[in-house]
């Protein structure tokens, strides 16, 4: 039993296929946080601005 999780944490360790769609999802979290942490600092001024422009 020990053999087959071994081989297969072997198997995992060296499979590289998944690495490409972990580095794309680690690179789209950090986006969606930049994004989010720019919105929330920059969304008052915007409100206000676009207020501004309809009064």
């Amino acid at each position: 039993m020990i053999n087959i999780i071994i081989a297969a944490a072997s198997r995992a360790i060296t499979d590289r296929r998944g690495v490409t769609a972990a580095e794309y999802a680690v690179l789209a979290t950090g986006i969606v946080v930049a994004v989010g942490l720019a919105a929330t600092s920059f969304g008052t001024r915007i409100s206000a601005v676009f207020a501004g422009i309809t009064l």
